[in-house]
């Protein structure tokens, strides 16, 4: 006979890509896991791995296994989240993986109220730039910012809001350097171009009416982060096509940043919920994004269109 949570160990084995990685995302002991995967190799009669010193190869009848493989797990989970999702009082770990920007939504205070509602959940994040794979590392949720992400097969995305965008810079800087009046004087101002996942820069894509301009800004400093963006805009050093988060706005009610040709208008940009593709959302996930959404809608200085 066959042990179904042998031919779970398999997928996990193969989508972790060494038996090294999938011990230490399921925390089992390496050892156990090839003695487990051997077992299912002699009940099946076959390899279902080449292996060698260097990588890890699955044979072509593991391919075959490997489809039914997945059916297992899916099921498996499709019960864990039935029952997470019946749940009265949610509890267990919930990992989320966020970019060090979302901090500036003031989310020390978000946590600390999240465990003061449901002290049952632990909260396990991982806060950093990366794009993690949700599925492969086991994370319930990640936060990103896009234009759009659409639904597939095995992510869906839920939208928590849309914030506006805007090219802004210090008063100071303006004062020196004078306010551009058209999209085409920006090439003769410092700019502050955005890094994109490829490392290139982000083109600055304005509107006006039905008037359109694209513009790709080539400054000496360029980076990833619009934290550091908006803190070398208001230490004056150039132009910054910034989001209008709750501390830019604050900055800007201040007078410290002031909008760079405000007539013409950027894309919003989405910030996402992003769930591996269960039919139902486990409780601890479902309340997470509810009160993370109002959280953010009762940040001070945050309009009703950010």
């Amino acid at each position: 006979m066959v042990d179904a949570n042998d031919l779970i160990l398999f997928v996990r084995v193969v989508d972790a890509g060494s038996f090294t990685q999938a011990a230490e995302r399921i925390d089992l002991p390496k050892s156990t896991l090839s003695r487990r995967l051997g077992l299912l190799e002699e009940a099946l009669g076959e390899k279902l791995f080449v292996r060698s010193t260097r990588r890890l190869a699955i044979t072509e009848f593991g391919e075959r296994i490997l489809e039914h493989a997945r059916r297992l797990v899916d099921e498996a989970e499709e019960v864990s989240a039935l029952a997470l999702h019946r749940q009265a009082a949610p509890r267990g770990e919930l990992r989320v993986s966020m970019p060090p920007d979302f901090l500036e939504f003031d989310f020390p205070r978000f946590c600390l109220a999240f465990r003061e509602r449901y002290p049952e959940i632990a909260l396990r994040l991982d806060v950093s730039p990366r794009r993690v794979d949700l599925l492969g590392e086991r994370f319930d949720l990640a936060i990103r910012a896009a234009p759009r992400l659409p639904d597939d097969a095995t992510l869906v995305a839920r939208k928590l809001f849309d914030m506006r965008e805007g090219l802004y810079a210090s008063s100071d800087y303006l004062a020196r350097h004078g306010s551009p009046q058209l999209p085409a004087e920006l090439a003769a101002h410092a700019c502050l171009p955005l890094a994109g996942n490829d490392g290139l820069p982000v083109a600055w894509r304005l509107e006006r009416g039905g008037e359109r301009s694209e513009w790709t800004p080539l400054g000496a400093v360029r980076c990833n982060s619009p934290r550091l963006q908006r803190d070398l805009a208001l230490a004056g050093a150039g132009i910054a096509h910034l989001p209008v988060d709750y501390v830019v706005q604050s900055l800007i009610d201040q007078g410290r940043l002031v909008r760079v040709l405000p007539e013409w208008g950027l894309p919003s940009v989405g910030i996402w919920c992003l769930l591996p593709g269960r039919r139902l959302v486990p409780a601890r996930t479902r309340v997470f994004i509810d009160m993370l959404k109002a959280h953010i809608e009762d940040l001070p200085g945050r309009c009703p269109d950010c």
